[in-house]
């Protein structure tokens, strides 16, 4: 049984942690697994759009293994060697990653959750950082991103209570794009990752790059970081090309519903 199933198919790779039975808890084995899936579908030309779920309706992930953890501490595995960090690779990925939260999201999958770009959730979904009750503190983000993604008082709230807090507050307080059904998680998520998928890969690589660097600036360098790469990255359109592409575009949004 492989600890990450991948599904490919039309320039969408479907990755799904596959412990269900341990709550999708990221033993090393699985943080090798992953880290090694991840790399392969950013570094696969035919993958466009990335889709990171759990097995199951229970859990997306529960985080570290903790009896993994027990046994032969956070800096190894039970052969000695270290762990391989999912979370910073995924992180690096240049391509969209679309996180598909099933179930609990806690601690390390709930760090490994905010990694993604884009997060729908299951009306099953719950999510916690339970760090302060473990004794642990977070190495994967959780202490910088969750702040920046939902607010100070609230990252605090959720952080120094180690409370859950379900789908639905999760969408209230800006954590999740949007909740369905456990049954439409998977089909929402491949339609957003087929639009994604539509657009060209350059294009959108360069996007989120924008995106991601200049989140990590002060606000006028980051404009500034805007109006450089715009230059640079602009220099080849031309009246004609935008033309090309202007009817697609409004026959596409005359298509749309106004709610998706």
């Amino acid at each position: 049984m492989a600890l990450v199933e991948v599904d490919q198919a039309d320039g969408v790779a479907v990755l799904t942690l596959n412990r269900p039975e341990q709550m999708n808890a990221l033993s090393r084995a699985l943080q090798t697994a992953l880290a090694e899936a991840i790399e392969a579908a950013a570094a696969d030309d035919a993958v466009r759009v990335l889709i990171l779920t759990g097995a199951g309706e229970r859990a997306f992930s529960a985080g570290l293994d903790l009896k993994e953890v027990a046994a032969f501490g956070l800096a190894q595995g039970a052969d000695g060697a270290p762990r391989k960090d999912p979370v910073r690779v995924l992180a690096a990925c240049p391509k969209p990653v679309i996180g598909a939260i099933n179930g609990v999201a806690v601690t390390g999958g709930f760090e490994l959750a905010l990694a993604c770009d884009i997060l729908l959730a299951s009306s099953n979904a719950r999510f916690a950082d339970t760090h302060v009750r473990v004794g642990v503190i977070p190495g994967w983000g959780l202490s910088q991103r969750l702040s920046r993604l939902i607010g100070v008082s609230r990252a605090k709230e959720l952080s120094f209570s180690g409370n859950f807090i379900d789908a639905e507050t999760a969408l209230a307080w800006g954590l999740v794009n949007r909740v369905v059904e456990p049954a439409a998680l998977i089909p929402a998520a491949r339609k957003l990752a087929a639009d994604i998928a539509s657009c060209e890969p350059g294009m959108v690589a360069r996007y989120k790059a924008l995106i991601d660097d200049g989140f990590d600036l002060p606000f006028g360098e980051a404009m500034a970081l805007e109006q450089v790469r715009s230059r640079a990255g602009n220099t080849g359109v031309t009246a004609e090309s935008v033309a090309q592409r202007r009817e697609a575009i409004q026959a596409r949004g005359r298509g749309q519903a106004v709610k998706t």
